[in-house]
């Protein structure tokens, strides 16, 4: 339990305990509820969880007690509402957080989220990435312990977003291309290491960044409700996607799933990394824009910056705007290939390829219908992802699912 003396008299408390105890597998389905905002009040999570009134109330007061959500003492109706009334849950804006790292081929930066996808603080990002994994990783990870030291909040575990494919079981990356690191590099067993090492208390994970904006998008942005999501977007270097299927990631046997910046989009095009030529990781990224409008990259900012500065200070120059145009045809070509094979009710873009979408959004939807069977009967959805760090919200996604699995069992002892 969650050890704090119960204010409630003796009898109130045994009768509450024995309804916990009649819905303690609810729990964790209670706490997602609340965590991903589909419960925004206890009528709501009672029918949710298919319990009685009393259960669901004891549920609630069971992760108010752990620190987890806030029950409002009064119950109160929306305006104009002639239902009952019914006290309203939030997530305990003072509860435990997860250590979020995020390292992508510009820089890294470490971040606290709470739940609901709250980020609490965030590091100054750090724009050089050593060629050494352990030292990256290392780096990360003091500043996130350097976080929890400031805020004094209690880590239920930390997540880690990298810019490759990361095999499972053993948490290998696999293709760390824009990062200089060896290929196969452990950088979840590193992470984990370095993540003891400060003190930081909890489980630690790692997983493809992609597929974790995927996560975050879907239960916190632009995804929430879909059934099947598509996420696909460039950030600082290549193109990645995801998929979540029924509310969890689809990352194939061995987490290798969804590997779309190897379409073939332009068989004529750039040379790619993977042996191949005109794939959607060299013909939609930042650095393909740069070079299609004909600019050479700088030192100063980011790629995906640069990118986006030239769309948004200079789209009057035909080249500029030539580019953006080539380059919407290419993604909406590798767009149209996953909806024949996916048949997603929900494409959600990051990255450049938001900005794309916002700048012309008419003509990558064009592009999409027209070479995909299932738009030309009725079109997919494609919206821009809406959180801000949604990769390194992700990541905290990977340190909070345990407790979401079973809330007293993970934070049993603390």
């Amino acid at each position: 339990m969650s050890g704090k003396a119960d204010p409630r008299p003796t009898g109130e408390v045994s009768t509450s305990r024995t309804r916990l105890d009649r819905g303690r597998g609810a729990l964790g389905p209670a706490l997602e509820l609340v965590h991903t905002g589909r419960a925004p009040t206890r009528a709501v999570l009672t029918a949710e969880l298919g319990v009685t009134r009393a259960t669901a109330g004891a549920v609630a007061a069971e992760l108010e007690a752990l620190g987890l959500i806030r029950v409002d003492a009064r119950p109160s109706a929306p305006a104009g509402s002639q239902g009952r009334p019914s006290h309203r849950l939030n997530v305990a804006e003072e509860g435990p957080v997860a250590l979020a790292a995020q390292v992508h081929a510009d820089g890294f930066r470490a971040a606290l989220v709470g739940l609901g996808g709250r980020i609490v603080a965030t590091a100054p990002g750090c724009e050089t990435v050593d060629a050494d994994p352990a030292k990256v990783l290392g780096s990360v990870v003091d500043a996130g312990a350097q976080l929890l030291r400031e805020t004094g909040r209690r880590c239920v575990g930390a997540g880690l977003a990298v810019p490759s494919a990361v095999a499972e079981p053993e948490g290998l990356a696999l293709n760390p291309l824009h990062l200089a690191w060896p290929v196969g590099a452990r950088v979840r067993e590193i992470f984990a290491e370095r993540v003891h090492a400060a003190g930081v208390t909890g489980p630690a994970f790692a997983a493809n960044d992609v597929n974790l904006a995927a996560l975050a998008e879907h239960r916190h942005g632009a995804g929430r409700g879909a059934r099947d999501l598509l996420c696909v977007a460039t950030g600082h270097r290549g193109v990645g996607g995801a998929l979540v299927l029924d509310g969890r990631l689809h990352t194939g046997s061995a987490g290798l799933a969804l590997e779309v910046g190897h379409l073939t989009v332009n068989p004529e095009g750039r040379p790619c990394h993977c042996g191949g030529r005109g794939c959607l990781d060299v013909e939609a990224d930042p650095l393909a824009f740069l070079a299609t409008a004909g600019r050479a990259p700088g030192p100063e900012v980011s790629l995906l910056q640069q990118a986006k500065d030239l769309i948004r200070e200079e789209y009057g120059d035909p080249a500029v705007r030539a580019a953006v145009e080539i380059l919407i045809d290419r993604l909406g070509l590798g767009l149209a290939g996953l909806v024949n094979i996916l048949n997603p009710d929900r494409i959600v873009l990051g990255g450049l390829h938001r900005t794309l979408l916002d700048t012309d959004p008419d003509r990558l939807r064009a592009v999409v219908a027209d070479r995909s069977l299932w738009g030309r009967s009725g079109g997919v959805p494609i919206l821009a992802c809406t959180l801000d760090h949604n990769s390194l919200v992700g990541a905290a996604e990977l340190a909070w699912q345990p407790v979401l699995d079973d809330p007293l069992g993970a934070l049993a002892g603390g």
